[in-house]
């Protein structure tokens, strides 16, 4: 049974943006908010993307063993390259539900599809909220119907963003311009995410739209690649969602002149390839400043790896430690988790050979304390909203040279908000 749940007022987190970013819309994007009354009361919680019939799209998603009837949903229709819709409920993830949950997410993409004019294949589902608990289509279904009957406002991105909130404490969005060709595209994008946010491919929902023109083969490798150096790199309590989407949808409305595209290293696809980067990036951040109960966030940069994978998984160690995250919220300049913490990664680290800078001060070089280490700068850094950590592992190859791998992670620290919000989240 689902249970009706007034809007919380949780105070907004210390890191979230002053504004709102201005997106502008977005030729073959139109957005409606609505309210469903299906979990909350008082707010928006349904999202209806409609798409030009142009537009392709990729995706990625959670790696879950328990991925919600969404997720399969959406997965199955990617295969087609090509989207007409988006709907995204916020207050049930639809997820642990069996065949009454597939059921439902059919039901919600057959009835955009009749208001789109669309087959169901062409509908993209994302739902995010509670598990465990059956969704009932009938009042999303009802909204979006009633959706029609009255104006709407098409591109407001604000709206789209609150109405897929959950624990979420500001709506998240980003925007970015590149050249394309002799266009100028524009790249939107919203997303939510604060709890339940570990890397593993989308670790939350988002959603990028542009007005360029990319097949979908290669559209799924632009996202995949700025996928893993942006929201595979946030991490705020190590847990992976059942319901984790990520979806890139091109309208096709300005075409690249020449010969189609063809590869990812075609040079008139650098500028988008950049844009989108910063782009997802600057989602990334947003989330990881978000996380539930958070009063920190933590850059972790690590250096001098094996592989950038492996120092990926150097920099989620320490960033989903909980003594180091507590540390942090503690502002204890304690630079001791963190050697803990790059010790039980698992990935090779040379002891004699590490060294670790907070906030740009080396506390830490080969291995031992800075001699005349003076933790005051170290201390006064962690009394801010940021705090930099900077880590070489220090690994060489066989042949006696420096290793490369890199990463930088984007992590939330851990207070006892944490537990409020986690502890009251159903009720």
């Amino acid at each position: 049974m689902t249970t009706k749940k007034t809007v919380a007022s949780l105070p907004v987190s210390p890191l979230a943006p002053k504004k709102f970013a201005k997106l502008a819309p977005l030729a073959g994007v139109e957005l409606q908010a609505m309210a469903s009354g299906s979990r909350y009361v008082g707010r928006d919680d349904l999202l209806l993307v409609r798409l030009a019939e142009t537009t392709q799209v990729a995706g990625v998603f959670t790696r879950s063993k328990m991925p919600s009837a969404a997720v399969d949903l959406s997965r199955a229709h990617l295969a087609g390259g090509k989207a007409r819709a988006l709907v995204v409920n916020a207050g049930n993830a639809n997820a642990f539900t069996g065949k009454a949950g597939a059921k439902a997410a059919l039901d919600m993409a057959k009835g955009a599809a009749k208001l789109v004019d669309c087959q169901p294949e062409d509908v993209l589902i994302a739902s995010t909220g509670v598990i465990g608990e059956d969704l009932d289509p009938a009042p999303l279904l009802a909204a979006m119907q009633d959706s029609q009957a009255g104006p709407a406002k098409r591109s407001d991105w604000q709206a789209a963003a609150r109405a897929i909130m959950t624990t979420d404490t500001f709506a998240k969005a980003a925007t970015r311009t590149a050249k394309f060709g002799k266009h100028q595209i524009t790249l939107n994008a919203i997303a939510k995410g604060s709890g339940m946010i570990a890397p593993d491919m989308a670790t939350l929902l988002a959603f990028v739209f542009t007005d360029a023109h990319v097949p979908a083969r290669l559209l799924q490798k632009l996202l995949s690649e700025a996928n893993g150096q942006s929201l595979n790199c946030v991490t705020v309590d190590g847990d992976t969602s059942t319901s984790d989407t990520c979806l890139m949808f091109a309208s096709g409305d300005k075409k690249c002149d020449g010969a189609p595209l063809r590869s990812l290293d075609d040079k008139r696809l650098a500028p988008l390839r950049a844009a989108l980067a910063e782009l997802m990036q600057d989602l990334a951040v947003q989330v990881a400043s978000d996380g539930e109960g958070i009063s920190k966030l933590m850059t972790i940069e690590v250096m001098g790896a094996e592989t950038d994978a492996a120092a990926r998984n150097i920099g989620l160690a320490i960033g989903n430690s909980p003594l180091v995250k507590t540390a942090v919220a503690g502002e204890d300049a304690n630079w001791g988790r963190i050697v803990m913490a790059i010790g039980k990664s698992g990935e090779a680290a040379e002891r004699d050979r590490l060294s670790i800078d907070i906030g740009g001060v080396q506390v830490a070089r080969k291995g031992r304390a800075v001699a005349g280490y003076d933790e005051r700068p170290v201390a006064k850094h962690m009394r801010g909203r940021h705090v930099h950590i900077r880590v070489n592992v220090g690994v060489q190859s066989k042949t006696k040279k420096k290793a490369t791998g890199k990463a930088r992670i984007w992590a939330s620290d851990l207070t006892h908000g944490y537990i409020d919000i986690n502890a009251d989240y159903r009720s």
